[in-house]
C-alpha cells in the first residue's frame, strides 16, 4: 500500500533519456499520463489508492509507448526509405516478445518499446531490417551495405548487445 499521496516508483526511458515516474491520486474519473521535462506523471483516481496499481501503470506506459511510436517512427521510416531508395511493402507497430523489430514477407514489424532507445539506435535497427530485406543473409555484402549507409553501425550494435532485433 502506498502511504503518501505521491510516490516515485521507477525510471522510465524515452529516446534514451531517463524520466522519473511519479504517481499521484486525485479526484478524477479516468487515469491521466503527462510527460514533462524529466518526469512522467501518472494521475490515478483516488479510488485506486488502496489497490496494487502496477498492472494499470504498465498499461498506461504501454499506451504511451504506442502513441510515441505511432508519431515518431513514420519520420524515421521515411528517412531510411529516402536514403536507401527502397522500402518494405508496409510496416506495422506491434508488440514483439523480446525483439525490437523483424521482417516477415516484405513487411516490417516494429515493437513500440523501441522508443526507449536513442533515435540513432532506432535508425540503426530500421536500417538493419531494411538491409535484411535487400540481402537475405547477414554476411559480408549485408554488412558492407549497412556500413555504406551507417558508418558507425558497429557502435550502435554494441549498445544493443543482448537485445534481439
Amino acid at each position: 500500500m502506498i502511504k503518501n499521496a505521491e510516490n516515485i516508483l521507477k525510471t522510465v526511458k524515452i529516446f534514451g533519456r531517463n524520466y522519473e515516474l511519479k504517481i499521484s491520486y486525485k479526484r478524477i474519473k479516468n487515469p491521466k499520463l503527462d510527460v514533462k521535462e524529466k518526469q512522467i506523471e501518472i494521475c490515478l483516481p483516488t479510488k485506486y489508492k488502496k489497490i496494487n496499481n502496477e498492472v494499470m501503470i504498465e498499461m498506461l506506459l504501454e499506451k504511451m509507448y504506442d502513441a510515441i511510436a505511432g508519431k515518431e517512427l513514420e519520420v524515421i521510416m521515411e528517412k531510411v526509405r529516402t536514403t536507401l531508395k527502397f522500402a518494405p511493402e508496409d510496416f506495422k507497430i506491434m508488440r514483439l516478445n523480446g525483439r525490437l523489430a523483424k521482417c516477415i514477407s516484405n513487411r516490417l514489424i516494429i515493437n513500440p518499446e523501441i522508443v526507449k532507445y536513442r533515435k540513432e539506435i532506432i535508425e540503426y535497427v530500421i536500417f538493419y531490417e531494411f538491409c535484411k530485406l535487400k540481402i537475405n543473409r547477414t554476411g559480408k555484402k549485408f554488412y558492407d551495405m549497412l556500413k555504406q549507409y551507417m558508418p558507425n553501425y558497429e557502435s550502435y550494435a554494441f549498445e544493443l548487445v543482448g537485445v534481439q532485433y
